[in-house]
């Protein structure tokens, strides 16, 4: 069979290499992108086809850049096709008949990353490589580690000393190397970098990337397939460094070429930052495309890249489509992870309050009439960033085990 994968092409210049371990190009220094034959993908792929696959990302993987010998298998941990649960408490709070979570806090390791990391070690594996690595800020630690122990591959894994304990733990479990660096993430990212040039291991988001970052195109692909083949009004994406707000415009583009969706309109595709490491935020509000790092002070540590690689894409993108880049405060951030939980019974962290806070403040800005249909990306589970929730204790009464005794100290809510 026809091979679908193309080349690697950069994004900025045009320039067409072959597919290898590398994610920028030697000419321009822009990011490289994988290309498909399109043509060889449409003969394969089909909703028929997709329906008839494993419910995890690897029913779409006629849309994925891993191409495997015969009998070999990807790497999974059946990550992917995780609910997409109609919200009408949270949608009658906001003003949306048509609100939908899409709730990727389902993965085994109860973040999105589950998706990247699949495609990026089943990459790795099939193109020779022993050893996984990545820098990160807390979920994708988790993520690599756990698919390189189901790989049989050694691990190394960067992250920032100053990590939630709750990632840190869950990290640890699956007995990587966990090497933590006192300093940012951006300056992990920096050492990783110059690793990745020393060293013959696949880093997951340095010279993996254009193969790992195809992964985010799930999630988008399954919002669609949940809806009956239809894309929705408006996406509300969390941004760290851009990437996967970029491929999910990919996939809404493969989508419509590949005539998998019904017609309609474009989706609209819109930004979520938190206001301590808000760049792209900054920037799009400044009506620029100049993206100026920050260093990062929030409690959205898994979004906080101050240095976000795909800023300028994102707003492009955001501009292109009719959607927006907002951030919220940290306060919005936890009162929107308690929302959340309490109206639609969904526990996300600390970017899942980033998410949910920017659509708040948009719905409370007018900004839809209340018959759009709207989905929110919900990214990681909130047990990696309970230290956030500090009040809890508000909920809790504490009495003898009499039944007088609890009228007496529950009667306000009887």
């Amino acid at each position: 069979m026809a091979s679908r994968i193309r080349s690697l092409v950069c994004r900025e210049c045009g320039t067409e290499i072959d597919v290898a371990a590398t994610h920028v190009c030697d000419l321009c220094f822009g990011p490289l992108d994988v290309r498909y034959d399109y043509a060889e993908v449409a003969r394969r792929v089909s909703r028929e086809a997709i329906a008839a696959g494993p419910p995890s990302i690897w029913r779409y993987r006629d849309l994925l850049p891993v191409e495997l010998a015969d009998g070999d298998e990807p790497v999974t941990l059946g990550e992917g096709f995780t609910p997409l649960v109609h919200a009408p408490h949270l949608g009658e709070l906001l003003g949306l008949r048509n609100l939908y979570i899409k709730n990727d806090t389902m993965n085994p390791t109860n973040s999105f990353k589950d998706r990247v990391v699949s495609v990026a070690v089943s990459w790795a594996r099939a193109n020779g490589f022993d050893t996984m690595a990545c820098a990160s800020t807390g979920n994708l630690a988790n993520a690599v580690a756990a698919y390189s122990a189901r790989a049989g591959m050694r691990c190394f894994v960067f992250i920032p000393a100053d990590l939630e304990p709750g990632k840190v733990l869950t990290t640890s479990v699956f007995a990587p190397n966990l090497i933590a660096v006192e300093g940012n993430y951006d300056e992990v990212n920096r050492l990783c970098s110059e690793l990745a040039d020393s060293y013959h291991w696949a880093f997951a988001n340095i010279n993996v990337r254009p193969f790992y970052a195809e992964g985010s195109k799930t999630v988008t692909f399954e919002t669609a397939e949940q809806l009956g083949w239809r894309l929705p009004d408006e996406i509300i994406i969390p941004i760290a460094s851009g990437c996967q707000f970029v491929k999910h415009n990919k996939a809404v583009q493969e989508l419509i070429e590949l005539e998998l969706v019904e017609p309609g309109k474009y989706p609209r595709l819109t930004g979520a930052q938190a206001e301590n490491c808000g760049p792209v935020a900054t920037a799009f509000k400044a009506g620029t495309t100049v993206v100026r790092p920050v260093k990062p002070n929030t409690i959205a540590k898994s979004l906080a890249i101050g240095n976000p690689s795909d800023g300028k894409y994102v707003i492009n993108i955001a501009n292109g489509t009719g959607g927006v880049v907002e951030s919220v405060s940290e306060e919005e951030i936890v009162e929107a992870m308690e929302l959340l939980a309490r109206t639609e019974g969904i526990f996300a962290e600390t970017a899942g309050g980033v998410t949910v806070g920017v659509l708040k403040k948009l719905a409370r800005a007018g900004r839809w009439r209340g018959g759009e249909t709207v989905v929110a990306y919900i990214t990681g589970h909130g047990f990696k960033t309970i230290d956030v929730l500090h009040d809890l204790q508000r909920h809790r009464r504490t009495i003898r085990p009499s039944v007088r005794q609890f009228e007496e100290v529950c009667a306000d809510l009887l």
